[in-house]
């Protein structure tokens, strides 16, 4: 199995003077310097053998400070020769269709013929959209046809387009794409179930940020390549995402994972606003959103926060791939995207964990055989 490693430069030390506008203090750290230590672990993705560089798109926050995830990756194409790469996500609602194109574009010309992998998803954070001077209530429409404009663009040497949101004249982006099947490596991220269909219809691959349990993705998974074969389609593997924390010292790697994983729910938790189901509500096609939002007040946030950090993939090297082979087996994993930075996890430990991993998990994986695809029977 491929594995990859996804990075998010996150602030989460500057959360509070956020919160406050306190922005006549100096921060306690510099964004420049989260992402000198981000890029120094991004650097080692090639030399320590994994497949591919990741990276999710955010605003505004301290969550995670990758605004442009097409311009960290071409970056990062400049300073490696063999990885792939991938989004996770670049959010359609947000932009304009043929800027995306583009940019797109222009990496997958750049990274010389190695393989782009391109989540896209609709966005739900309320702060983002305000930014944007976007509805939230629009985004699944927006997705939709910001998703058909990126792959005209991307497959035509000319197209036009006439939507509810986008008018345009016959045209032809430039540079054309090296590759020729782009529109085949497209993925959807969701946390709702009701984006399942969508994705399905839309013929996009599953792309999970765990939100939930791995036994609720499972589930997910089989309803949606149950959707995909009413349709003629065969059944997919999703690409999945984990946080990772690797030690030789099991107690060590639980309390380090509790610290920073719970550090990083909180963080999302914060930019999301799971503390005002209203805002959900009130947008529109957010309904299960504020259901969670509703669940987590009742749960607690610490108890929360908590559950996430003991679901992801931590402990020793033997424990890691244990983990790692109960997601599979849970999801039908083809890929993994591990997460190894996140809160405020000191870089030394963050490197230590990848380099360990990297060293007696990696293998293990790479040997391994991809798990029969999951259905309904």
């Amino acid at each position: 199995m491929r594995f990859g490693a996804s990075f998010f430069m996150q602030n989460y030390a500057d959360w509070d003077r956020y919160a406050e506008r306190g922005y006549d203090r100096e921060p306690s750290r510099p964004d420049w310097e989260v992402y000198d230590e981000g890029l120094r672990l991004a650097s080692q993705v090639e030399p320590l053998g994994f497949d591919s560089i990741w990276t999710v798109e955010h605003h505004f926050t301290p969550y995670t400070m990758v605004p442009n995830s097409l311009q960290f990756l071409t970056f990062m194409a400049g300073r490696t020769e063999r990885v792939d790469f991938g989004t996770m996500v670049v959010v359609l609602p947000w932009h304009d269709p043929i800027r995306v194109a583009e940019e797109v574009a222009m990496l997958d010309v750049l990274a010389g013929g190695r393989k782009l992998t391109l989540g896209f998803g609709r966005g739900a954070g309320r702060v983002e959209f305000e930014g944007f001077r976007t509805a939230m209530g629009e985004s699944r429409d927006r997705f939709l046809e910001s998703l058909e404009v990126v792959r005209a663009a991307l497959s035509n040497q000319e197209f036009s387009f006439d939507g509810e949101f986008h008018q345009i004249p016959p045209m032809s982006i430039r540079p054309q794409p090296r590759s020729t099947d782009l529109a085949e490596r497209m993925y959807c991220a969701w946390g709702s179930p009701e984006t399942i269909p969508i994705a399905a219809d839309a013929g996009l691959g599953a792309l999970f940020v765990p939100q939930k349990s791995w036994e609720e993705i499972g589930q997910e998974v089989v309803m949606y390549n149950d959707l995909r074969a009413n349709r003629g389609l065969e059944a997919q593997q999703p690409i999945v995402v984990c946080w990772v924390y690797c030690s030789a010292d099991a107690d060590e790697a639980w309390e380090t994972a509790r610290t920073y994983m719970t550090n990083y729910n909180d963080s999302a938790l914060r930019h999301y606003e799971f503390h005002d189901a209203d805002h959900f509500k009130a947008a529109g096609g957010y309904d299960y959103y504020a259901k969670m939002a509703d669940a987590r007040k009742r749960v607690g946030e610490e108890r929360v926060v908590e559950v996430f950090a003991r679901t992801q993939v931590w402990g020793t090297p033997e424990q890691c791939i244990e983990k790692l082979r109960t997601i599979r087996e849970t999801t039908d994993a083809a890929e993994f995207v591990g997460v190894f930075t996140y809160g405020d996890l000191p870089v030394e430990l963050a490197e230590r964990s990848m380099r360990l991993f990297a060293e007696e998990v990696l293998p293990v994986v790479h040997a391994d055989d991809d798990a029969p695809a999951l259905s309904a029977d």
